[in-house]
């Protein structure tokens, strides 16, 4: 009787303890979650104007931002400084007489902005490109690993090439990784390589389903104010002087006047061996052009590795949003972003949190990054590699927090990007020790896992992937509300107080387990 009764004993204590760890981690969730919604509702919050950059509200944003890692008791990472101050250019860029006109066998009239959007990165009034040759250069692409090279037999130095949008794969599974796009695939790439190839400029030749949107949102996105990252000492004249969209009806006219099939061109391009070559249509350049030089900052903090500080895993997540903008049914015009990309910087600020609290440092230093300009094409996280706050070389990974809320628990995780590095391994091991799974989806067709601030990293040699939540709610009944048609880059993106945030927590989670083992490894 008196074995049993202590077994009973036992048995209650083990359960009082059981229950009163719960409770414990119960209560440190709900903690979690308060002060994730308290800093999207801030950072999200109409005073803070849409968080663009180089306005009065990028001041209130990166002071804020600054104010909460001081408060953990984090170090500066620049140099003493919270900030890393960089210039960009802004510019807004037109044909003079309203379009581009070329001749060849008969006259081309580019209209602007119907039949070609353009614009220029050098901090100049004028762009003038005397008798500028047009020449078709099928994907524009020089990609030795796919035995694919658009440049091999031409020459453009000094000319303007036509590259097509999206790469081989997207027409022809069994080329370069079939729909699965890669950065060939971008349009910023190949202006990246017409630079190298010495070309004066390059149009990229729009087509809906290949690029995934429609025209208008070329002529929306470059009207004006094209950002770029400015060089004083050069003052960007190393850019191309001309970079622009290319509709199909402003290409069928080029090659019109070169007397040449455009349908037959377009179709050979996207075969094995094809041949770049010159539409022999020539024409003067000339854009007037304004611009404005401003200066923006990211925003970093470090803490520093116990025994291996001179390393260190890069944890980020972009504070920009588009700012005050065009109104939306309602009127109302202030873009505030709160699941892009207030969700990330507290799910950022959350991770700081979470490593501030450990009774040992780890091994590896951790930087906590927000960078500027995220929007306008990376340049915040593309200075950041330029100039970091330890060497590339010395950095184990980036791990990007890009919208992470709200989102329903769900049962697996989804990754892009997998299979190209050692982190796989990680999110498996720290998914499975939530019960939960990686999904890793290889479906890029829409090039998404080119388009946040981890990939300047992957450009420079460092491990990243993008996770997303995952598909299979662990709550069938509590699907997403928030599908992201209904708020992406619209007003509407505001913080609700019926958000749910319990997967955005347990991703959160993840990415600071990730980050700890990663820290810690004994080898990268």
């Amino acid at each position: 009787m008196l074995k049993l009764l202590i077994r009973i004993s036992a048995l209650a204590c083990v359960l009082f303890m059981s229950i009163t760890i719960a409770g414990a981690q119960s209560a440190a969730q709900q903690a979690d979650e308060m002060q994730m919604r308290e800093w999207i509702k801030t950072l999200a919050s109409d005073g803070f104007g849409g968080r663009k950059p180089m306005t009065q509200y990028e001041d209130i944003t990166v002071d804020y931002l600054a104010d909460q890692l001081k408060g953990l008791g984090l170090e500066p990472a620049f140099g003493g400084s919270w900030f890393q101050p960089f210039r960009m250019i802004a510019v807004t860029a037109k044909p003079v007489g309203g379009a581009l006109t070329a001749k060849g066998k008969k006259k081309a009239t580019l209209r602007y902005p119907e039949d070609v959007v353009v614009w220029t990165a050098r901090a100049t009034d004028m762009v003038e490109i005397k008798k500028a040759e047009y020449v078709f250069c099928g994907f524009g692409i020089n990609a030795p690993e796919y035995g694919w090279n658009d440049y091999e037999g031409i020459d453009v130095k000094g000319k303007i090439v036509i590259a097509m949008v999206n790469d081989p794969g997207y027409y022809d599974e069994g080329l370069f990784r079939g729909r699965n796009m890669t950065y060939y695939g971008r349009w910023l790439y190949k202006f990246e390589e017409a630079i190298r190839q010495g070309a004066a400029g390059c149009l990229v030749l729009h087509n809906t389903e290949a690029a995934s949107y429609g025209w208008h949102v070329c002529v929306n996105g470059h009207m004006e104010d094209n950002l770029a990252l400015y060089d004083p000492d050069t003052r960007n004249a190393g850019e191309l002087g001309i970079k622009g969209w290319l509709h199909e009806d402003g290409a069928r006219k080029l090659f019109e006047a070169a007397g040449m099939d455009m349908d037959a061109a377009l179709a050979a391009a996207k075969r094995p061996g094809f041949k770049s070559f010159s539409l022999n249509v020539k024409g003067d350049v000339r854009m007037s052009v304004s611009y404005d030089i401003q200066e923006t900052r990211n925003v970093g903090a470090i803490l520093r590795g116990a025994s291996k500080a001179d390393e260190a895993v890069v944890m980020s997540a972009h504070w920009d949003h588009l700012g005050i903008g065009t109104p939306d049914e309602s009127g109302d015009a202030i873009y505030n972003g709160a699941a892009d990309n207030a969700s990330g910087m507290a799910g950022l600020l959350l991770a700081a949190t979470k490593f501030t609290r450990l009774p040992e440092r780890p091994d590896r230093s951790i930087i906590f990054l927000f960078p500027s300009s995220e929007e306008s094409g990376l340049f915040g996280s593309e200075y950041y590699c330029a100039h970091p706050a330890v060497p590339m070389d010395k950095t184990v990974a980036c791990l990007n927090f890009e919208s992470i809320g709200p989102a329903e628990l769900t049962e697996d995780v989804v990754i892009l990007g997998g299979g190209e590095s050692m982190l796989d391994k990680y999110y498996v091991a720290a998914a499975a020790a939530q019960g939960r799974y990686i999904f890793f989806d290889d479906d890029n067709s829409d090039g998404w896992f080119f388009r946040s601030d981890h990939y300047n990293f992957v450009k420079k040699g460092v491990p990243a992937v993008v996770m997303e939540n995952g598909l299979h709610p662990a709550d069938p009944a509590r699907p997403n509300r928030y599908p992201m048609a209904s708020w992406y880059h619209k007003p509407s993106d505001e913080y609700r107080e019926d958000w749910d945030l319990e997967g955005t927590l347990a991703n959160v989670n993840l990415q600071f387990s990730v980050g700890m083992s990663l820290a810690n490894a004994k080898a990268f």
